[in-house]
């Protein structure tokens, strides 16, 4: 898995491609979500910069374990704490976490690899699960 500096635009934008491609795939609403949000932007990206991290992630998952797709995008749990670990600005790991859920969000569906990334986010981050992002998200999730 490749590294990215701490608090950086790209590690930010891999948190936030693990939660889109969590559930083994992604849908063309979770796109259209990424775009409405204007994610790369937020995150300090181009467009075609935020799709390169996303990219890195799939080769990175892809050449980690010789497993289908699906079972490619379940990341062991010791892995997904070294991502989050990447993020240490409290208000970056805020901006991350709503990115997120609202990309999640968008398909209507809460799949078993989108709850893990965001519960494990926010235990991990110890940010409470009370918040505004999408309390009802958020609790079918955790």
């Amino acid at each position: 898995m490749r590294r990215y500096l701490p608090d950086s635009p790209q590690a930010a934008a891999r948190v936030v491609a693990l939660a889109l491609l969590a559930d083994g795939h992604y849908s063309r609403e979770e796109l259209e979500m990424l775009d409405r949000l204007d994610a790369a932007g937020q995150l300090g990206l181009s467009r075609a910069e935020l799709h390169e991290v996303v990219h890195g992630l799939c080769e990175d998952l892809l050449y980690s374990r010789q497993l289908t797709w699906a079972e490619a995008c379940q990341l062991d749990r010791a892995t997904l704490l070294t991502v989050l670990d990447e993020l240490q600005d409290p208000f970056l790991r805020e901006q991350v976490l709503q990115l997120c859920v609202d990309v999640v969000a968008a398909d209507r569906h809460v799949a078993d690899g989108e709850s893990l990334v965001l519960c494990t986010a926010m235990d991990h981050w110890h940010l409470p699960r009370q918040r505004p992002l999408n309390q009802r998200l958020l609790m079918s999730a955790c």
